[in-house]
């Protein structure tokens, strides 16, 4: 659980209850707003909305709501503008957190994110000099793939790592070559679930006491619950 990435912990929680899948929507819905006002309400000639689109559905977002939201992100009448934020700091045991948010109310999501850094015996703080950044494209896995040529194609391709986890596959690159590496992956016929620039860290701590593992767990729920939260990373590992 190390480093993860845009959706992966709220995915796997998203049948848990009508409330999370409201958060979800949100989440999306905010993303998808603000890509409509950087690129056009057009997929076809915006590749990041063809893309969160893509996801949207993944998550079961009811098309008609999509279509809703960007129709109003396009006439300017969505909700006010909203702006990426990172925090950085340190929650339950010492271990590294960097949380990306998108907010339509800075000082809202500053106040929550110390408090729930405060509350977890933590505090904010730079932990951005034990992370790399590096790019990350999520691939859905379908029927008829067949992970050696996915994993064939994603070298020529230019990534510099790859792993299936659950039902997508994850290509890591370096992140000058993030953007021909997306491109590449798309010419070859692939659709993209998610990509990001991720924080990947530069190396783990391994917990293997299992309260402190509920101590963290605990605090990414907490985190991730947050409707502005769009993505956590940290340096932990989870021993089996």
């Amino acid at each position: 659980m190390s480093g993860h990435s845009k959706w992966s912990t709220i995915k796997r929680k998203k049948e848990k209850s009508d409330a999370q899948k409201g958060k979800i929507f949100t989440k999306i819905g905010r993303e998808l707003s603000v890509a409509v006002k950087m690129g056009g309400p057009d997929p076809n000639s915006n590749s990041k909305l063809k893309e969160l689109i893509s996801k949207a559905k993944s998550f079961n977002v009811p098309n008609e709501n999509i279509k809703n939201i960007i129709k109003k992100a396009a006439s300017g009448s969505s909700e006010g503008d909203c702006e990426s934020l990172n925090y950085e700091g340190f929650g339950p045991e010492n271990v590294a957190f960097i949380v990306s948010t998108l907010t339509n109310n800075k000082n809202r999501t500053s106040s929550n994110i110390r408090m729930y850094f405060d509350k977890s015996g933590g505090s904010l703080g730079s932990v951005s000099f034990m992370f790399d950044e590096k790019g990350e494209i999520i691939i859905e896995k379908k029927q008829n793939m067949n992970e050696d040529e996915v994993f064939n194609d994603s070298l020529e391709s230019g990534a510099s790592d790859f792993y299936s986890d659950g039902d997508s596959f994850v290509l890591t690159t370096e992140k000058s070559d993030f953007e021909n590496v997306k491109r590449e992956i798309i010419d070859k016929g692939y659709e993209i679930m998610s990509s990001e620039i991720a924080m990947v860290p530069k190396s783990c701590y391994v917990i293997r006491n299992p309260e402190i593992k509920e101590k963290i767990s605990n605090f990414i729920d907490t985190l991730e619950n947050d409707e502005d939260v769009q993505c956590v990373w940290s340096n932990y590992e989870f021993e089996e």
